[in-house]
């Protein structure tokens, strides 16, 4: 009997000593875009930008996170390129942050044919493109902000 209450207080001290999962809204949008496998590299060039502290901040942020896919369709020499240029690399990917506000897909619809961050917002029906990027995954909550999925790196016009 005693080994009985040994081996069931042991099974039983993980599940008491172990710290809650955190949920994903628990996490701000750098720490969401990290957890995804196919944003290696906008969170590898969101920390060489220097970004990753004002990311992290109170927000509220929108992020159109490009995966990892929409960065190849660049090359892999124009890629090499941007990183290299701290300030060209900033300037890239502070076009896919809206500061101050979280935009939801709700939100979206009231966008269409209106510009964010200098890009062409359009709406059809489900189907929601920011510029030449098609939004593959949406509303994907942070603490500070939402995150949307993207096929596409927005290239500012200069």
């Amino acid at each position: 009997m005693r080994a009985k209450l040994i081996t069931a207080f042991a099974c039983a001290l993980p599940l008491v000593v172990a710290p809650p999962t955190p949920a994903a809204d628990d996490k701000d949008v750098v720490d969401t875009a990290a957890g995804s496998k196919e944003h290696t590299i906008f969170v590898t060039a969101v920390k060489e930008a220097g970004l990753v502290d004002e990311l992290k901040g109170k927000g509220p942020f929108t992020v159109f996170a490009p995966t990892d896919a929409a960065f190849k369709k660049l090359g892999d020499d124009k890629i090499k390129d941007v990183i290299k240029n701290r300030t060209l690399l900033k300037t890239i990917l502070l076009a896919h942050v809206v500061s101050a506000k979280a935009i939801y897909t709700k939100d979206i619809a009231g966008l269409n044919d209106k510009e964010v961050n200098g890009f062409k917002v359009a709406v059809s029906g489900a189907d929601v493109k920011i510029g030449d990027a098609k939004v593959t995954k949406a509303d994907i909550k942070a603490s500070n902000g939402v995150v949307h999925v993207i096929d596409t790196v927005l290239i500012p016009k200069k």
